[in-house]
């Protein structure tokens, strides 16, 4: 069955560290760009960081910039992104998504990524 499964998700204090990941079932990703997105409640789900495989070319919106990473496994079948010095606001829930081909992180769109994960709940609160 051909699915991604998302996990990593907790209740963490701001300034601190989650590293989630996104593990892909039935396919690899060697031709597939890879994309975190993540929705607060209210709000519309936005790009957060991608990934493309065979180009490693990377993607991270401005507000992510230099606090979250994203990578690969050698075995291309899990995708982790890295979040540290957590802020409030990074409150949400999110996602892993799939789009075939390279070229989908250059600006993220969510219309563009057709297979998705189930969500993992990120919580930053003292």
């Amino acid at each position: 069955q051909v699915q991604l499964v998302d996990s990593g998700g907790g209740l963490v204090q701001p300034g601190g560290s989650l590293r989630l990941s996104c593990a892909a079932s039935g396919f690899v990703l060697d031709y597939y760009s890879i994309a975190w997105f993540r929705q607060a409640p209210g709000k519309e789900r936005e790009a957060v960081s991608c990934l493309s495989v065979s180009d490693g070319r990377t993607y991270y919106a401005d507000s992510m910039k230099g606090r979250f990473t994203i990578s690969r496994d050698n075995a291309k079948t899990t995708v982790y992104l890295q979040m540290n010095s957590l802020k409030p606001e990074d409150t949400a829930v999110y996602y892993c998504a799939t789009a075939y081909g390279s070229s989908w992180c250059i600006a993220p769109n969510r219309a563009d990524f057709h297979l998705w994960g189930q969500g993992t709940q990120v919580t930053v609160s003292s």
